[in-house]
C-alpha cells in the first residue's frame, strides 16, 4: 500500500527530492520530544528514571548542527556565498531576546526573595553575560541555560569554517568533512584523559553532537554522501530506525555500565543514533508523519522557551506535587503555557526584527548603487 502517491513502503527518498525540501516538518517534533524528555528527567523521577532524559539534549545539539550546515550550504549553492553577517543576525534575534530576558526575570525574582547572593547567582552572572554558561560547575536558578553555552560558540566557529573553505573548488566537501571528522577525534581524545571529571570533560564532550550533526549535513548534501545514508529514508527502514532509536535511548544506563560509568562515552553512540534518525525524519512516511503531527509541531515550535522556562514552571508546580509523573506532565504544561507567552509577545517579533535587518542588507547595494533617493 502506498505512503505517498509517489512512494511505496520500499521506495528509498531520492537527492533530488532532499535537496527540493524547503523545510523538513519532522524536525519540530523531534525538538518537541527531546525538551519534554529533559523535564521529565528532571521533575518526572523516580517513575521516568528509564527514559534517561538527560542524554537528550545531545539530540538537540545534533539537530542543531544539522540544520545550520544543511541551511549554510543551501545558501552557498543559491547565491554562491554563505553570509556570516546575516546568520550572526539571525541567530542573535533568534536566541538573546529569551535568553536575556529570562534571565533577567530570575535575577528580579530571586533578588526580591533575597537570595541573589546565596542562590550563587551573583557568582554565576558573569559567566550567563559572556555565554561560558557551561563552566558554572554549581547549581543556580537558572541551570539549564549551560546548552546556550555550549551552541553559541558552536555557532562562532562552525559557520565561519563552512567560509573559510569556501575557496577550494573540487575538494570543498571533502575538506570539510576531514574538519569535522578531526573535530570528532579531537574532542574524543581531549574528553579521554579528563573522563573522571565529568564537569570538565563535558566542556568538550557536548561538542561532539554539533559535530556529528554537522558532518550528517554535510554528507546528506553532496550526492555521493546522500547515496550511503538513501537506504534509510523508505518508509519501512524509517520505521525500523525510529524503533532502534527507542531501544537505544532505553539502553543508555546499561549502555553507561558497559563504558565503565562513564557519560562522556555514552555520548558519540547516542549523537549516531540521533544522526540516523534525522535521516529517517527527513524522508515521507509515517515517523514523519507522526513527529510533524500538530500537537508536536506546536510544542516543537515552542521548545526553546519550554526548555529554559522549566525550572521557573517547576517552583510553580513544586508548590503541590511532589516529584514524580504528575509533577513531571503538571511542569511540562506550566512550562509550555510560559513558552506560549513568549513564543507570542518575544520569540516571533524578535525574529521577524532579525529578518527584516537581513533583509535591509541585501537591499543596500542595490540602493547605494541607484543613489540616494530624492525627497518631494
Amino acid at each position: 500500500m502506498p505512503v505517498t502517491p509517489s512512494r511505496t513502503w520500499w521506495s528509498p527518498l531520492s537527492h533530488a527530492e532532499y535537496r527540493a525540501s524547503s523545510w523538513f516538518p519532522g524536525l519540530a517534533g523531534v525538538r518537541a520530544l527531546a525538551a519534554l524528555a529533559v523535564v521529565f528527567f528532571h521533575y518526572g523521577a523516580p517513575v521516568t528514571e528509564r527514559l534517561q532524559g538527560w542524554i537528550s539534549v545531545q539530540l538537540f545539539f545534533v539537530l542543531s548542527g544539522f540544520l545550520i550546515t544543511t541551511l549554510s550550504l543551501r545558501e552557498e549553492d543559491r547565491t554562491g556565498r554563505i553570509s556570516l553577517p546575516d546568520f550572526y543576525i539571525r541567530r542573535v534575534f533568534r536566541i538573546m531576546p529569551v535568553y536575556f530576558l529570562l534571565l533577567g526575570l530570575t535575577t528580579l525574582g530571586v533578588a526580591l526573595a533575597g537570595v541573589y547572593h546565596s542562590s550563587r547567582l551573583a557568582d554565576a552572572m558573569p559567566y550567563y553575560l559572556t555565554f561560558l554558561n557551561e563552566i558554572v560547575d554549581y547549581n543556580t536558578p537558572y541551570p539549564t541555560s549551560w546548552s546556550l553555552g555550549v551552541e553559541e560558540k558552536f555557532y562562532l566557529v562552525w559557520p565561519a569554517l563552512l567560509v573559510l573553505t569556501a575557496f577550494a573548488k573540487s575538494a570543498k566537501t571533502v575538506l570539510r568533512l576531514m574538519i569535522g571528522v578531526g573535530a570528532v577525534l579531537g574532542v574524543l581524545l581531549f574528553t579521554l584523559p579528563m573522563a573522571p571529571s565529568a564537569h570538565w570533560a563535558s566542556l568538550t564532550a557536548h561538542y561532539c553532537s554539533l559535530v556529528v550533526g554537522c558532518l550528517l549535513g554535510l554528507a546528506l548534501h553532496h550526492p555521493r554522501g546522500f547515496a550511503v545514508f538513501r537506504p534509510l529514508t523508505s518508509p519501512a527502514a524509517a520505521v525500523l530506525v525510529a524503533l532502534g532509536f527507542c531501544v537505544l535511548q532505553l539502553s543508555i544506563e546499561p549502555l553507561r555500565d558497559v563504558l565503565g560509568g562513564q557519560w562522556q562515552f555514552v555520548i558519540p553512540i547516542y549523537a549516531a543514533g540521533s544522526a540516523l534518525l534525522l535521516v529517517a525524519v527527513v524522508s515521507a512516511g509515517p515517523v514523519r508523519r507522526l513527529l510533524a503531527s500538530r500537537p508536536l509541531t506546536f510544542i516543537g515550535d515552542r521548545s526553546y522557551a519550554l526548555y529554559l522556562t522549566q525550572t521557573a514552571a517547576a517552583g510553580v508546580t513544586g508548590l503541590l506535587l511532589p516529584s514524580g509523573l504528575a509533577k513531571a506532565i503538571a511542569t511540562s504544561a506550566v512550562a509550555l503555557f510560559f513558552a506560549c507567552l513568549l513564543r507570542r509577545w518575544v520569540e516571533l517579533p524578535a525574529i521577524a526584527f532579525g529578518r527584516k535587518l537581513v533583509a535591509k542588507r541585501k537591499q543596500a547595494p542595490a540602493v547605494t548603487q541607484q543613489g540616494p533617493a530624492r525627497v518631494s
